[in-house]
């Protein structure tokens, strides 16, 4: 028994080297490198349960890795990938693509399962928005859950709560609570101390107090419903001085600056609180003001006076949008308006959700749709998008069953499931396009998951944990949006595997019964319709004819997959051009760079509002007017002190004093210090009043005597005592903020001012109720870094996972890198500041940046050539055309949302156009550059050479045979093994010199001689009988030339039979289907062992691509009828002696083809 047969029976192929496939390069043009040259000995493949049963064979070399029969899916890695491959990382991927493989010949087989449970599921998901519970609170959505502010508050709440009901004073809130606040000024920006704009000021005064609402039959106005103040409604003591108009203006009265008595009501006013765009005299008395602030604030001591204030803040809002007084222009803010704007953002974006899905369905369309109208998936593009809708109806639903609460910025997510979808789409529709069109739908299914379903796993899962990882952070906002949307993408995946793979599979069934893709009627190939209409080949015909399945005119690559490989990556593959690139990407990061040290942090207020918003006129004077003077902070010392103690009433001062030389913290005038002004009140009082403090329990006894008693002291809200009143536990002071102009201010003056608490002896807390809003701008840049840093260090291990190679993960570590710093410079050079919207968005776009470099760096790795240029020629040719699609779904399923006048969405639009932009030019030009340059291979450019024997061929009555006695090995295309082609034309009875590659295992001296002898000649086999046994015709002998691999007619053997309606065996004549001549057994062997085409247009032709090319040699003839020679499950070695079966899909009859023609395993593009 021959070696290799015992090889085979030990499990081990008898050959030791291996055949990786053919590039695109090499399918599309029939070219094959001498680099990739190898040899492999197909493996058998049964029919199991789910279709197929691979046996593994483990070859010796150390340069091979078997990986069974699922094409590119479970193809032999290059040399640099095996060596640096561990062998978990190997299992795995074995394992991955192995199960997708078995999972496509599953949907293949039961199609109908994975069409209905995804509907059913979808439809049973969505029944939870009725349960759905709207989140709308922007304190708890924006506010950072673990906030120092939050924290602060708590502490104040311990020791004072204010009672809306008799002791209100705003500027000891720790709780925004109801209210409604108007900025008014002058429509002709004249000074409102006018009479007749003063006017209008106290309509709008009465306008407030005579609303009525209505709570079950009662009816409520403002007295009804105001916070109380020593017995009475707290109110605007400002719009007293309307008595005082008249004389202001007639210059017998003055308003003094900034404080001032009224000399008929004596109400003191501090008009800095009340009056903006003050102008004053020499002698510190008002001439002029520009704007006025008026505040009006409800009780809201339990949930039903919480509710008739939420009513009537409603109606503050239908009484006064649109309000047009003749000289007063009118702004206004509630309590609620946040909250309305938040719910405004939401509808803003409802109507342009079905511009989005009609423009993914026309963009599908157009691009999903080929020359080809049977091959054509134009209903599978709207399949796409109805896939990307239903994974996000079924993930919402499912939240909303689950008790996740559901805020407006979710409605980015669809627009971006759309993206993400529609890309998955292309993804497996590439691969299918890849797929062998004369394989059976399930074998096309399965290698279309081994090939596209690790793709959309590896983007899906990096989408969806970079999205699971922002859930993580302390801002409520962002972890909801990344539940739902992480969740989404997870079902988008799951729904485009399953239900688009199933329709996918119903798709190719119909073009494998010639279905026209939309109307799904038969139509004819292209092949054969040139007798048709114009309107009909171009509207009706495609797909591959039944006859002739090898059509080179029905069998094209698509255009742009070749013109990225031509084209683009030739032209990359330049020096001149790459040196291009690596400059223009230079001046892109330090553009970049420059951007990053220019961000702004933090979420202003206005920013939630819609540009149209009536807010935003309120938001431009506030910030025009009172932003000197702008709020109040309270400060809190708690602790066991001693008040009557000289020391600590100094410490307690000293520290007042500190925070007061702020240079954003008002004159001491406005602090309100209960110290300050009992030490005052002693010093003038006490001798008088025989007043000793000596003691704590003196000192507490005075002051509450003295001091605090009597109705309408804030004093009295400012001192905490224990429960037998023996000792002070708190003490707060009021300060007031100033000249705080921007966000920026506002937190390092809150920051500054925490500084100072920690760093003094005392336990000191200061707190201002917007200060919880403020607490994202210390956050929002460390929670982003920590956010991103983790994404990206799980990123890079996915991609090491997925991309078992240090070097080209390290070169997907740096795409990220680079492409996170271009998102944040170029996002803060477009406007958009880094807050915790923009955060979400960094940290999705971790995801979204992984997706193109990882996949173009495994394409570059597992490319079957070993030059970097053709490298990069193989991953383009692979994945460009996916990446521009996805990128452009992902830009056209967001862009509707620049239409929306909010700042949330139009921020979601930027961040991902900069993200897909610079993702898609990092994959395409920038990464091959860099990896021919630095990646796998760089280094090396000599070409590994492929030993061969040149050798002369001639015929005889057993085949064709060598001179040195062998069997010539089958070639694979027109191209040599050294990369010389052969002639097209090899005529009878003229020597040919042919370089015909011999495996190791043979024993034949491989070297360079040329054994010349006699010219090429064939004989005609002898022991036929029958008519036509004898003589032949010209026509016969042309046949017998196509059936011995010889002929010069043009046509490859495997066509021509099939073309004049005959059967033959390789060894039989020409005969009529329906007279077939059986051989005689006397006759010799013959099996066509070096079938060589002489047609121009073969080398085009899939027939170089087909299974079961043979590229071993026999050691004797018996060899050839081994079954487990046979590559395919079709193809059953039923006949002795070298002959086979072939049953077609599309015919009932049998057609009898020798063992040899020509079947290759084609290398499938990995994407």
């Amino acid at each position: 028994m021959s070696e290799g047969v015992k090889q085979k029976k030990r499990g081990k192929s008898p050959g030791s080297g291996t055949n990786e496939g053919r590039s695109s390069q090499e399918a599309d043009s029939g070219e094959r490198s001498s680099t990739s040259q190898k040899y492999i000995h197909p493996e058998p493949r049964r029919n199991d349960a789910m279709g197929i049963g691979e046996k593994r064979w483990e070859v010796d070399d150390k340069n091979f890795s078997c990986c069974g029969t699922c094409s590119s899916a479970l193809s032999k890695k290059s040399k640099f990938f095996d060596r640096n491959m561990g062998f978990f990382l190997k299992k795995f991927d074995t394992f991955l693509n192995r199960s997708f493989f078995r999972l496509g010949k599953c949907i293949a087989t039961h199609t109908g399962y994975f069409i209905i449970i995804p509907i059913l599921l979808t439809i049973i998901c969505a029944t939870g928005f009725q349960r759905i519970q709207y989140e709308d609170d922007p304190e708890y959505l924006f506010a950072p859950t673990n906030g120092a502010a939050r924290h602060e508050r708590a502490i104040v709440e311990e020791f004072y709560t204010l009672n809306y009901t008799n002791d209100f004073n705003p500027g000891r809130l720790t709780r925004n609570g109801r209210f409604a606040r108007f900025i008014l000024k002058a429509k002709d920006n004249g000074t409102l101390l006018r009479e007749e704009v003063w006017a209008d000021i106290m309509t709008i005064d009465k306008m407030v107090h005579d609303m009525t609402i209505d709570d079950n039959g009662i009816k409520y106005q403002y007295k009804d419903l105001c916070a109380i103040w020593g017995e009475k409604c707290y109110e605007n003591q400002i719009l007293d001085i309307g008595d005082l108009i008249p004389e202001v203006n007639n210059h017998t009265f003055n308003l003094t600056y900034p404080f001032m008595l009224n000399p008929r009501t004596f109400e003191s006013y501090v008009f800095p609180f009340n009056f903006g765009g003050i102008e004053t005299t020499e002698y510190s008395t008002i001439k002029s003001v520009k704007a006025l602030s008026i505040f009006y604030w409800l009780r809201v001591q339990d949930q039903r006076e919480d509710d008739r204030g939420y009513e009537w803040e409603k109606e503050i809002l239908e009484t006064f949008i649109g309000l047009d007084l003749e000289h007063l222009t009118t702004t206004f803010f509630t309590s609620r308006t946040l909250e309305h704007e938040l719910e405004n953002n939401t509808n803003s974006v409802v109507p342009y959700f079905g511009v989005t899905v009609g423009i993914m369905l026309v963009f599908c369309l157009l691009t999903v749709s080929m020359g080809d109208c049977v091959r054509s998936k134009t209903l599978l593009g709207i399949v796409g998008v109805l896939c990307a809708g239903m994974s996000c109806v079924a993930a919402f639903g499912l939240l909303i069953y689950l008790g996740v609460p559901f805020i407006g910025i979710n409605m980015a997510a669809p627009f971006l499931m759309l993206g993400i979808g529609i890309d998955d789409t292309f993804v497996m529709l590439a691969a299918w396009r890849r797929s062998r069109l004369q394989d059976t739908v399930p074998d096309r299914l399965s290698h279309t998951f081994a090939d596209a379903a690790v793709s959309i796993t590896i983007t899906s899962l990096t989408d969806m944990i970079s999205f699971f990882i922002g859930a993580i952070t302390p801002f409520p906002s962002v972890q909801i949006f990344c539940i739902y949307t992480g969740t989404a993408v997870l079902m988008t995946y799951l729904w485009h595997i399953t239900l688009f793979g199933a329709c996918l599979a119903v798709s190719g069934y119909a073009e494998s019964k010639q279905l026209h893709g939309v109307v799904c009627i038969k139509v004819k190939p292209v092949s054969e319709s040139k007798d048709e209409s114009c309107c009909y080949r171009t509207c009706c015909s495609g797909g591959i004819s039944e006859d002739d399945p090898w059509n080179p005119e029905d069998n094209k690559r698509h255009a742009i997959m070749v013109f990225f490989r031509d084209y683009v990556a030739t032209f990359l593959n330049i020096p001149a051009i790459k040196a291009l690139v690596v400059m223009v990407f230079l001046i892109y990061l330090l553009v970049a760079i420059w951007g990053c040290t220019m961000v702004n942090e933090g979420l202003e207020r206005r920013k939630l509002s819609r540009y149209d918003s009536y807010s935003v006129a309120y938001y431009d004077l506030e910030d025009q007017y009172f932003r000197s003077y702008p709020y109040r902070i309270q400060v809190v010392i708690t602790g066991n002190l001693t008040y009557s103690d000289k020391a600590t009433e100094d410490k307690i001062l000293n520290f007042l004093e500190k925070l007061e030389s702020h240079k954003h913290i008002g004159d001491p005038l406005y602090t309100e210090s209960w110290l300050r002004s009992w030490k005052a009140f002693m010093g003038r009082n006490g001798v008088y009043l025989g007043l000793n403090n000596s003691d704590e329990q003196s000192f507490i006894d005075n002051l509450k005597e003295y001091y605090l008693a009597g109705t309408a002291n804030p004093y009295t809200l400012d001192v905490a005592f224990n429960e037998d009143e023996s000792r002070i536990i708190a003490s707060r002071f009021i300060i007031q903020a100033f000249d705080v102009a921007d966000a920026v201010k506002d937190r390092n003056l809150m920051t500054d001012l925490r500084q100072m608490a920690k760093d003094s002896d005392l336990n000191a807390t200061v707190f201002q109720p917007l200060f919880i809003f403020f607490d994202q701008f210390t956050l929002v840049r460390s929670t982003s870094i920590q956010a991103i840093s983790l994404a990206a260090v799980v990123m890079m291990i996915v991609s090491l996972i997925f991309i078992p190679n240090p070097l080209c993960s390290l070169w997907v570590a740096f795409s990220i890198v680079s492409i996170e710093v271009g998102v944040i410079g170029y996002m803060t050079l477009w406007g958009v500041n880094l807050d915790s919207i923009s955060m979400i968005q960094l940290i999705m776009c971790i995801g979204f940046s992984v997706d193109f470099s990882a996949h173009i760096s495994y394409a570059y790795l597992a490319a079957k050539v070993d030059t970097p240029d053709e490298r990069v020629k193989e991953c383009l040719y692979a994945l460009g055309l996916p990446i521009v699609q996805g990128g452009l779904s992902t830009i056209l399923g967001i862009m509707t949302l620049v239409l929306a006048p909010s700042y949330i969405f139009i921020t979601f639009f930027k961040t991902v156009f900069l993200v897909i932009f610079f993702g898609a030019t990092h994959g395409i030009f920038l990464l091959p550059v860099l990896l021919s340059l630095l990646g796998p291979g760089s280094c090396s450019s000599k070409k590994k050479k492929v030993t061969s024997i040149p050798q002369q061929a001639y015929f005889e009555n057993g085949g064709p045979r060598t001179h040195n006695g062998g069997v010539p090995m089958a070639l694979h295309g027109p191209m040599h093994a050294n990369g010389q082609p052969i002639p097209r034309h090899l005529h009878i009875g003229k020597e040919h010199h042919m370089q015909i590659p011999r495996p190791k295992s043979i024993g034949i001296p491989l070297n360079n001689k040329v054994i010349t002898t006699a010219p090429v000649s064939y004989k005609t086999p002898n022991g036929y009988n029958g008519s036509g046994a004898g003589a032949l015709t010209k026509e016969d002998n042309g046949s017998i030339e196509r059936d011995l691999g010889i002929g010069s007619s043009g046509e490859d053997s495997s066509e021509s039979s099939l073309r004049q309606g005959l059967n033959r065996n390789s060894n039989d004549i020409p005969v009529p289907s329906d007279n077939r001549r059986r051989r005689d057994p006397g006759a010799p062997d013959y099996n066509n062992h070096g079938y060589i085409s002489d047609d121009f247009e073969a080398e085009e032709r899939r027939a170089r691509e087909r299974r079961g090319e043979y590229f071993g040699e026999w050691d004797n003839l018996q060899d050839q009828r081994s079954p487990t020679r046979w590559q395919s499950a079709r193809y059953a070695p039923t006949e002795p002696r070298g002959q086979r079966q072939f049953r077609s899909e599309h015919r009932n009859n049998y057609q009898r083809r020798t063992l040899t023609e020509p079947y290759n395993n084609r290398s499938r593009d990995r994407h």
